[in-house]
C-alpha cells in the first residue's frame, strides 16, 4: 500500500507534466479507484469532502448531492452491489434521507466503507448499509441534531436540558427567574418543539434504516433497531457531537462491521484511494467529489462554486477545477 507520502512522490514523478507542470490528479485517483474495483469486483462510488482542513464552507451533505449520485450510478451494473466510500462531517438529515432512499432504490446490496470518519448525517447514511467496513482508526459519530444559531451550532438536547433545569430551579426558588430571564428570552416560539422534532427525526430514520436493511433477516430486528438508534441519538452518552464511535462499540449494538485490517488486499486498495483523495483535496480548491470507477464524477470547487461533470472515459490530464 502506498502511504500518503509515497503517493505524493508518485504525483510529483508520474502524474506531473515536467514541461507544463500540470498535475493529472484525476488520472491518479482513477487509477486507484479501478484498482479497488478490481480487488472487490463491486461497483465503487466515493463521496469525499474537504471538511478536515476547515477552509471549505460548503462540505455538508445537502440535497444537491443527489445530482452526484445520479451521475455516478449511471451505467453501473446493479447486480454487482455497491461499495460506497464515505468521508464526510454530515449535514442535513433530510437530505441524507433522500440520498439513502435513492441509493437503496438502486442497489439491494450496499456496503459502506469508512476510511477515517463519517459523522452525524453521514453516520445515518452509513447505517442504511447492509454492512460497514472500518479500520482501527475509523469512526462514526452521534446523530443528535445540532441547531444553527447566530452564535454557532447548539445541540438540541442541550437546549432541552437547559430549559428543564430552569424550570426546576425556578420551581424551587421563584426568585431564580430573574437570573434565568436573559437566557429564556433568547428562546424563540417553537424552539423547544423544534428540538424535540429534530431529535425524533434522526432517531426515527436510523431505526427505520437498520430495521429494513442491516437487521432485515433477524426476528428481533425491531428491538435491535430501536436500541441502536437510541444509542446513536443519546447526546448524554456521547457528551460531544464530534466524539468518535469505534467499531467495537458498534458491534455491541449488533451493527454489522467488518475489520478493514482483516483483508490486506482490501485495506491496501481502500487506503490508497483515501490518500489519493486527500491529496486532491489538499492540492486544489476542491470541496466535494462524488465519483465512480468508470470515471464519472461530479466535483464541486471553490471559489466559483462551479460543478464539473465528467462523463465516463474523460481524457487523462484534465485538471481538477
Amino acid at each position: 500500500m502506498p502511504t500518503w507520502g509515497e503517493i505524493l512522490t508518485e504525483i510529483n514523478s508520474r502524474w506531473t507534466d515536467p514541461q507544463t507542470g500540470a498535475v493529472d490528479l484525476d488520472g491518479m485517483r482513477r487509477q486507484y479507484l479501478i484498482a479497488l474495483h478490481q480487488v472487490t469486483g463491486r461497483n465503487t462510488v466515493t463521496y469525499y469532502t474537504d471538511w478536515m482542513s476547515g477552509g471549505s464552507p460548503d462540505v455538508s451533505i445537502n440535497l444537491t448531492d443527489v445530482h452526484g449520485l445520479m451521475e455516478v450510478f449511471k451505467d453501473l451494473d446493479r447486480s454487482k452491489g455497491l461499495d460506497l466510500i464515505l468521508h464526510s462531517p454530515g449535514g442535513d438529515p433530510t437530505a441524507a434521507d433522500s440520498l439513502v432512499r435513492y441509493m437503496r432504490a438502486m442497489f439491494d446490496d450496499v456496503r459502506v466503507i469508512v476510511p477515517v470518519a463519517a459523522m452525524s448525517a453521514a453516520t445515518m447514511w452509513s447505517l442504511a448499509a447492509d454492512r460497514i467496513v472500518m479500520g482501527r482508526h475509523s469512526q462514526l459519530g452521534p446523530i443528535d441534531p445540532q441547531l444553527v444559531t447566530p452564535t454557532g451550532s447548539v445541540p438540541a438536547g442541550a437546549i432541552l436540558r437547559q430549559f428543564d433545569r430552569a424550570k426546576e430551579e425556578c420551581k424551587g426558588d421563584p426568585s431564580a427567574l430573574s437570573a434565568w430571564m436573559p437566557t429564556l428570552q433568547q428562546y424563540f416560539p417553537g424552539l423547544l418543539e423544534m428540538c424535540d422534532d429534530s431529535a425524533r427525526l434522526s432517531k426515527t430514520l436510523v431505526e427505520e434504516y437498520l430495521r429494513e436493511h442491516m437487521f432485515a433477516g433477524r426476528d428481533d430486528r425491531a428491538d435491535l433497531a430501536r436500541v441502536a438508534a437510541e444509542f446513536f441519538a443519546n447526546d448524554t452518552i456521547h457528551i460531544a457531537h464530534g466524539r468518535g464511535i469505534r467499531a467495537e462499540q458498534l458491534r455491541e449494538y449488533a451493527i454489522e462491521v467488518d475489520d478493514l485490517e482483516g483483508d490486506p488486499a482490501l485495506q491496501d486498495a481502500v487506503l490508497s484511494v483515501h490518500h489519493a483523495y486527500m491529496h486532491t483535496l489538499g492540492m486544489t480548491p476542491t470541496q466535494k467529489i462524488t465519483e465512480n470507477q468508470l470515471g464519472r464524477a461530479v466535483i464541486k470547487s471553490m471559489p466559483m462554486q462551479m460543478m464539473q461533470m465528467m462523463p465516463a472515459g474523460f481524457p487523462p490530464g484534465m485538471p481538477t477545477p
